[in-house]
Formats: C-alpha cells, sequence, structure tokens
C-alpha cells in the first residue's frame, strides 16, 4: 500500500447506488475522499448523486455543514460507466445485492480491473468474509467493511476481518472509517458479525415469549421500553426493520452457527412471514398501521387495591427490603407472620424461576401467590406474574396494589424467568459468547451495541448494572427448569461472575 487512508489525494471506488452505496458515498466525499460510483443500473447512479446532493444542501439549511464544505463534497464524486473505470482506485467498497454469489463474481472482476495491493471491503451484514475471499487470487486484501443504515446518521463501522486477511488492510479500513466521520470496531468474521448477532438476543427472546404464551406483543413491548430503558420495544423493531428481512437474517445466523440453540428462530416468526404480516411497509405486522402510524389502544385502568393484607417472602434479605419500601410507599397493609395468612397475598420475588416453582419454595398456597420482577427499577413498569392456578381475586388486589402511585403495571403468565429478565439475560449472555470467542474486544463490544443498536447498555455493561450474579443465576435457573440449551451460562459469564470481577474485563 503506498497511499495512506488520511492521504489528500485517496480515491474510494464504491459499487452499488442503492441505499447502502449512497449513504457511503456521501461520507467518503465529507470525509475528503475522492469517489467512483458505479451501479449496473447507469439511472440508480445518477439518482444516487443527485439523493447525496440534496441531502448536503439540508446539512447547510440546518446548520450542520458549511456551504463550501458541500459544495466541495458534491465535486468529488464521480459516476463512472463501467467498472473498469476503478483502474486507479486505492480502495473499492462493494455494496451490491446481499447474495453470495453476486458478490464473488463482482470482487473476481475487480481482481482482474485494480492493481494487486488494493484493498477490496464488502459492507455485507450477512455473508461470510471468508467465503467471499474464498474464490479471489489476493483472499488477504479483502476484508468486511459493514455501514449501518442509514449510513450518514449511523456512526458505526464493523471492520471484518476474514482468516486469511491482512493487518495492514484492517489497520486501512479502520484509519478510513475514522476519516469518514465514523467509529469504527474491529471484528472477527462470525455469522452475524457483532451487532447483528446480540441483536438477536432482543428480537428472538421476545418471539419466543410470544410463542408460549407467557404474554402479548404490546405488553412484552411496554416492558421492554418502560422498565428495561429501551427506546423500542422488540416488536416494534420488527414491524421497522421487516420480517421479510430480520426473519430469514435469523434463520442465516442460526444455520451458520450449526444450530446453536442461542440463535435458535420462533415458528411464530416464520408462520407470519408466511402470512405476509411483515411491518410497518405493508401496514400490517404486530401491530396495525395507518399512514405509517402505529394503531395503539390505551393501556386499560387497573382495579382497586382491595386493601388486603400481604405477606413478602424472606428468602432474600436486600430485595426484600426495597419492595418493602416501595410497599410502604403504597401504604399497604404488611402480613408479618413466618408464614402468609389465609386470606394474604403471597409475594415472591423470583429470578430465573416461575411463580410455580417460587411459591413451592417459599411454602405458600399457589391459589393466593403473586411474583414480582425485582431485577428491573421499579419506579417506571412493575411486571407480576401470576402461577397457573392463582385467584383472580388476588391477581387483581396485587395489581390495584402496584399501581397505587401511578406507576403502571403488567400481569403475565408463568415463566421461568419474567420478560425482561429472560430478555436481558439473553443480551447479556450472547455478548460474552462474542468476548468468550476473542473476536472482538469487551469494550468494542459494548460501543458497537450501543451505537449500532441504541441498546441503554452493552450487553456486558447492561450485565454489570444488574449484577453478573444475579445474570448467572437467573440463567442457571431457566436452564435447569426448561432443559433447553439456549439458556446455558457462557464460561465467560461463569467465569466473572463467580470472581466478582465485571463483565468488561479482559482476559490477561
Amino acid at each position: 500500500m503506498t497511499i495512506e487512508a488520511t492521504d489528500k489525494n485517496l480515491t474510494v471506488g464504491i459499487i452499488g447506488a442503492g441505499a447502502m452505496g449512497r449513504g457511503i458515498a456521501q461520507v467518503a466525499a465529507t470525509g475528503g475522499c475522492r469517489v467512483r460510483l458505479f451501479d449496473t443500473n447507469p439511472g440508480s447512479s445518477k439518482e444516487a448523486v443527485d439523493f447525496i446532493a440534496a441531502m448536503l444542501d439540508r446539512a447547510v439549511q440546518k446548520g450542520r455543514m458549511d456551504s463550501g464544505a458541500a459544495t466541495a463534497a458534491k465535486t468529488r464524486i464521480e459516476v463512472i460507466e463501467t467498472m473498469a473505470g476503478y483502474a486507479g482506485c486505492h480502495v473499492l467498497i462493494e455494496a451490491a445485492v446481499e447474495n453470495l454469489a453476486i458478490k464473488q463474481k463482482i470482487f473476481s472482476e475487480l481482481e482482474s480491473i485494480v492493481d494487486d495491493q488494493v484493498i477490496l471491503a464488502s459492507n455485507t451484514s450477512s455473508l461470510s468474509i471468508t467465503t467471499i475471499a474464498g474464490l479471489c487470487k489476493h483472499p488477504g486484501r479483502i476484508a468486511g467493511f459493514h455501514f449501518f443504515n442509514p449510513v450518514p446518521l449511523m456512526k458505526l463501522v464493523e471492520v471484518i476481518r476474514g482468516v486469511l486477511t491482512e493487518t495492514r488492510v484492517t489497520d486501512f479500513l479502520m484509519a478510513l472509517a475514522i476519516r469518514m466521520g465514523r467509529v469504527p470496531v474491529s471484528v472477527a468474521d462470525a455469522p452475524g458479525f457483532l451487532v447483528n448477532q446480540v441483536g438477536r438476543g432482543y428480537t428472538i427472546e421476545a418471539a419466543h415469549l410470544l410463542g408460549e404464551g407467557v404474554s402479548d406483543v404490546v405488553s412484552i413491548d411496554r416492558i421492554m421500553r418502560d422498565a428495561a430503558g429501551f427506546r423500542m420495544g422488540p416488536f416494534e423493531l420488527l414491524d421497522l426493520t421487516a420480517l421479510d428481512v430480520s426473519h430469514p437474517a435469523t434463520d442465516l445466523i442460526y444455520q451458520q452457527h450449526y444450530h446453536e440453540p442461542r440463535y435458535r428462530p420462533s415458528t411464530l416468526m416464520n408462520n407470519r412471514l408466511q402470512a405476509g404480516l411483515l411491518g410497518q411497509k405493508t401496514g400490517r405486522g404486530f401491530y396495525a398501521y395507518e399512514d405509517s402510524q402505529q394503531q395503539l389502544a390505551d393501556e386499560p385502568s387497573a382495579p382497586d387495591y382491595d386493601g388486603r393484607a400481604v405477606w413478602l417472602n424472606p428468602s432474600d434479605p436486600e430485595r426484600r427490603t426495597a419492595v418493602l419500601e416501595v410497599l410502604k410507599k403504597l401504604n399497604a397493609t404488611i402480613d408479618d407472620g413466618d408464614e402468609p395468612g389465609d386470606r394474604s397475598l403471597a409475594l415472591v420475588l423470583p429470578l430465573g424461576i416461575d411463580a410455580t416453582t417460587a411459591a413451592l419454595e417459599a411454602g405458600t398456597d399457589p391459589r393466593h401467590t403473586v411474583a414480582l420482577d425485582t431485577l428491573l427499577p421499579l419506579d417506571r413498569r412493575r411486571t407480576l406474574m401470576k402461577t397457573p392456578v392463582t385467584d383472580p381475586a388476588f391477581v387483581k388486589s396485587a395489581q390495584g396494589l402496584f399501581t397505587g402511585d401511578g406507576t403502571p403495571v403488567t400481569v403475565i403468565r408463568d415463566s421461568a424467568g419474567f420478560v425482561g429478565q429472560r430478555i436481558i439475560a439473553m443480551i447479556v449472555n450472547i455478548g460474552c459468547s462474542v468476548a468468550q470467542s476473542g473476536a472482538a474486544t469487551p469494550a468494542d463490544i459494548d460501543r458497537a451495541v450501543t451505537l449500532g443498536l441504541g441498546y441503554p447498555f452493552g450487553p456486558l455493561a447492561f450485565g454489570d448494572a444488574l449484577g453478573p450474579d444475579r445474570i448467572l443465576q437467573i440463567l442457571i435457573s431457566i436452564f435447569e427448569i426448561t432443559g433447553d440449551p439456549r439458556y446455558r451460562p457462557t464460561l465467560w459469564l461463569r467465569r466473572r461472575a463467580l470472581l466478582g470481577l465485571s463483565l468488561l474485563t479482559p482476559e490477561t
């Protein structure tokens, strides 16, 4: 490589003028690079240039960019008629359709056009970089350069190293990403790379909860938004990304991981895909849409608290103390007996176990028992879980009590682990799996997820915030109750929890 990523004469070739290609062209041009843009459809290239110009003009109007800088960026973009026009480029970024055969054909043709030292990068979101490079004469110069849509707004770029990718290639792309105003993270080639792999924990687990009948779409979304602090509920997100995009990607990651149970898709998702319930773009997904606006009924009013006494399970003193403070603020009548009275509401606080198991362990009557989720904050939304035989009058009493200060309450059916516990534990565990594999550093894992997915925490920081020991306990309990290997804890999580370390602690 005779030119640095920071060189003022750097020329970047971009293959494909769709949403991703034009976005990459825009940030490359604003980063001072010369850009050559090609698409098999000549009209697409012209549309892309016009679109970029409009975006730059809008940035000037909103005061986010100097008019001189916008004009200069426009002049740096050149549309070429054929791929032969890439001769003389220093780096090429492929942003064509997500099809392995097409990408391999493109890279083969590029190798016949450009110098042997020219870097070839793919913007693929799901295909193996090693496989794409497998048919090339010089696989060492090929890497992944995965931007996120919309490119000008999404700062993250995954720089993916295939098995044979040379260090000088990834070093160059990391520097080029910074020049483009992006935040790069280095990732080893793996199914789903980093962000799309961790992101499966959020949507797949929600789909399994729905498929098991634990709760409904709206309730799961409300729990994850309000109590867990996510910007969008998992089903809102699936409607936005569209099921014909997200489910095939999920299935591909599962297949590429040789049926690793953590990534097992939900049959419910496939059924909805076959029914054409794709999401916002079709007007109907998990929600109905009118003029692209989600149609959502108001939350139903809660019943009144009937004043019955509450007996609180003493098995976890720390969590019991926190809940007791809430109950006192709600002016609840407390049953201080060693066992609950005949008409008292028995409140249990399980981590990873279901309400039935918690009732039996506490020695309470399952008909009078309700469980409360204490993993998540209790001041934004509270989640109650009933056993299969909990008397409806006791459920209503608990719901009325815990909504007494205006905090909304969601009631779910019995589940090994509450909605929030299951989804967050899965996200944390997958993040730990990536760390364990060495595909990315712990810091990069969290940086990528917060930038690429907008989560309130990265998966490792999420585990630290809630307690690695608690996450481990939740996963072990769910695994023991269900027997499903999806929930087996990773060694990264287990060892750090047992040692009292942060999940962000790297290997020494």
